[in-house]
């Protein structure tokens, strides 16, 4: 089945299409009804009526995007119609939905006079929060968006004039900082001269190109001043009209810094790449085929050809999804008036300044495991990549209150926390711990120094200032791959082929001698392993804390830090807890790594150090010793144990957090279990803190609720420890190091 059948099935298969409507308040009792429609609904219609502001507070629509069209001018078809353009703007909501948390009602018109498409979109300014236009032939688009904008009062933004323009802007800012050249200089061709062109011209010279420098060329060739004055152009054409010589594209292109295709494929040649300037910028984004390939384009020559296509299976993809979802979510979130000229330029800097950063692997991974590294062929951001959302629609909210389009203001850091929660519950959790980190910034040995992503963490964690990272291990192998990674920092190493450390080797001989430790073989471990060297700085105070187990199985990792760290003076219990995210609640799952058949009293430890550790998180406890009995429904071994461990902890003045057992899995997570059934417990709410029975049973269950729940998981997080340690999993990514540092420091804070 080729790809049209797939795409065919995909679109008729039951429900047919890609959009819903749901529900996002409880309609389960006829009080919910009675709330949501009459007779209570009322109430807020008249507050609106009064203060016609508080729509925003009451309804939906602060959320609520148009996507409309006519579908006169459909990407690669033409002129549809507009029952034909329903499946691309059905797409386009889930794009918003997708990469931005927007909601959309898609708008398809049977109009195609310019008047009265305005009246009627303008007419529907009380529903939505702004307007996409989408697929409408030029000239009748500059018309529209231009009526529309000074009509109406909410955003109006025409994709396809000025997606391509903030995207492909980002990636010039980017490609002249490579090429080492300077945007007022360029010599810019344009081969294409529609709504998409025409924008993108304008939008450079916003950003800094001279228009004079701008060169646009049509089917006819190169627009030039005397095409104007003979009538030959239309008034949006005009406007880039050059006092030059007429020619062809190739003509155009002879000693040119940069050709922006958005016209047909195959029309540009190696010879015309070869008649370019110096390290040409070559942006071909005619779709689906560029107008000259990636790979011609790099074979025309020898030096730095930075290439981009509207592509996937190429580097540097202009694509539109980088934009508008993030545009129109900081619009929104001020309620601003307009997209202007200052967020647009705002959009662009901050997608050019995000594609410098470090790659997370996550989208690393999503693209095949490519390197991504700034450079020639990395200079704009992936749209995949999360961090989109919460650097893009920040520096737009920005500009929309420093423009004065803005009618509320917010606070840009608190915002881009906000935004980071859209995109989980886990984000939201670690945010907590990641401020609390950023407050008092801790040592943090990384034992496994030479490892790229420990080095990637390291310099995230300086950069971030949410920890001081310490490198453990060869100082010219580290200085080595950070130059490699492109990161411009010299982070703090311990080389103990270079450093004395025989004062550590001294440390551990004291600690382990009649543990069969000789002096000697304590100088080789410290010299030789840097878990024991990471465990003996920190048990001497040089590091706060450690993290290590990237690339050790994780008993050899767990093995130093539990000889010379040990467990904390008032226990003998040292326990492996998984944070798990929902939509909505979040619980901690204990022991998930280290015990495997505990006692009552270990598993009344290991509660308590749980409960503590949710508090670290801002989270009040409410623990749940599991068993697959309910409160003495069987009784046996295995059920008492559980059963004698919550004796212990009600028996514990110190013990200031409810707990309840033992109880199943299901009566611990469900309140109408707890209510209805077993109302004597001391849960009167959903546990948060569930301790399972033994290391089967907890490792099996957080990695179920993991897989089938899709839970995130942040951890294992050692509790216990006399000293903050933690032990990564084996394959960990850099944002799950950066996670454990940030729960190291705070562990050391306390």
């Amino acid at each position: 089945m080729g790809l049209d059948d797939d795409s065919r099935e995909y679109h008729r298969e039951d429900p047919p299409g890609k959009i819903e409507i749901s529900t996002t308040k409880p309609t389960n009792t006829q009080r919910d009804l009675s709330l949501a429609y009459s007779p209570g609904v009322a109430a807020p219609c008249r507050d609106i009526a009064a203060d016609p502001e508080s729509v925003f507070e009451y309804t939906a629509k602060g959320n609520l995007v148009a996507v409309v069209s006519n579908g006169s001018a459909l990407l690669g078809l033409g002129d549809v119609g507009p029952e034909a353009s329903k499946p691309v703007m059905e797409g386009k909501a889930v794009l918003f939905k997708r990469f931005a948390d927007i909601d959309v009602f898609d708008i398809e018109l049977d109009i195609a006079g310019v008047d009265e498409f305005c009246t009627a979109v303008s007419a529907m300014e009380p529903t939505f929060g702004g307007i996409n236009l989408e697929d409408i032939t030029a000239p009748d688009c500059f018309k529209i968006e231009e009526r529309l904008s000074e009509e109406m009062d909410v955003p109006v933004f025409h994709d396809d004039q000025h997606g391509t323009a903030i995207i492909s802007g980002a990636a010039l800012l980017n490609a002249v900082d490579i090429a080492d050249k300077e945007l007022e200089d360029l010599e810019i061709v344009f081969s294409g001269a529609g709504a998409s062109a025409i924008a993108t011209a304008r939008f450079y010279v916003s950003l800094g190109a001279t228009r004079e420098n701008i060169t646009m060329c049509d089917s006819s060739g190169i627009i030039t001043t005397d095409r104007a004055a003979a009538g030959d152009v239309n008034e949006y054409k005009r406007e880039f009209a050059r006092d030059v010589e007429g020619g062809d594209l190739a003509d155009a292109l002879t000693g040119a810094d940069v050709f922006v295709g958005l016209s047909v494929g195959g029309i540009v040649s190696r010879e015309m790449v070869r008649s370019m300037d110096d390290d040409p910028i070559i942006f071909a984004m005619a779709n689906p085929d560029p107008e000259i390939t990636y790979e011609d384009a790099k074979d025309a020559r020898d030096d730095t050809v930075i290439m981009a296509t509207g592509r996937s299976d190429y580097p540097n993809m202009v694509n539109n999804v980088l934009g508008f979802p993030f545009l129109f979510r900081g619009a929104l979130d001020v309620r601003a008036t307009e997209i202007n000229e200052e967020m647009k330029r705002a959009a662009s800097a901050a997608l050019a300044e995000l594609a410098r950063q470090d790659v997370p692997d996550a989208v690393v991974k999503a693209y095949g495991d490519e390197p991504l590294q700034y450079g020639a062929d990395y200079v704009i951001p992936k749209p995949l990549d999360p961090r989109v959302l919460f650097e893009v629609a920040p520096a737009v909210a920005k500009a929309a209150m420093e423009s004065g389009c803005a009618r509320t203001g917010i606070d840009v850091d608190e915002y881009r926390e906000q935004l980071e929660a859209r995109l989980g519950k886990s984000r939201e959790m670690m945010r907590v711990v990641l401020n609390k980190a950023k407050s008092d910034p801790k040592r943090i040995a990384l034992a496994e120094g030479t490892d790229e992503k420990m080095i990637r963490a390291a310099y995230q964690l300086s950069e971030q200032e949410i920890a001081e990272p310490v490198l453990l291990g060869d100082s010219d192998e580290i200085a080595r791959t950070a130059d490699e990674l492109g990161l411009s920092f010299r982070p703090e190493v311990v080389d103990p082929t270079e450093r004395d450390v025989s004062a550590y080797g001294d440390r551990l001989h004291e600690l382990r001698k009649r543990k069969g430790v000789t002096r000697r073989e304590a100088s080789e471990l410290v010299r030789r392993d840097t878990n024991y060297l990471g465990s003996v700085m920190v048990k001497t105070g040089d590091a706060d804390a450690m993290l290590t187990g990237l690339t050790h199985h994780y008993p050899s990792a767990l093995r130093p830090p539990l000889q010379v760290i040990g467990s904390a003076a008032d226990t003998d219990t040292v326990a492996g807890v998984y944070l798990l995210t929902f939509k909505n609640r979040v619980v901690f799952c204990a022991d998930t790594t280290v015990n495997q058949d505990p006692d009552a009293e270990t598993l009344a430890e290991i509660t308590r150090h749980t409960a503590d550790l949710a508090r670290r998180f801002n989270v009040e406890p409410r623990a749940a010793v599991l068993s697959y009995s309910n409160f003495g429904s069987v009784d046996n071994e295995g059920t008492r144990k559980p059963r004698d461990a919550v004796g212990i902890l009600h028996d514990d003045d110190d013990v200031d957090f409810p707990v309840d057992g033992e109880m199943q899995a299901d009566t611990a997570v469900v309140d109408e279990i707890l209510e209805g059934t077993y109302e004597f417990s001391e849960l009167d709410e959903a546990a948060n803190v569930l301790v399972f029975p033994n290391l089967e049973a907890g490792n099996i269950g957080y990695k179920l609720l993991q897989r089938l729940g899709g839970a995130e998981a942040i951890g294992p997080m050692l509790v216990g420890m006399d000293q903050p340690v933690h032990v990564l999993q084996r394959g960990d990514e850099v944002k799950d190091i950066v996670n454990l540092a940030g729960v190291a420091a705070v562990d050391a804070q306390h």
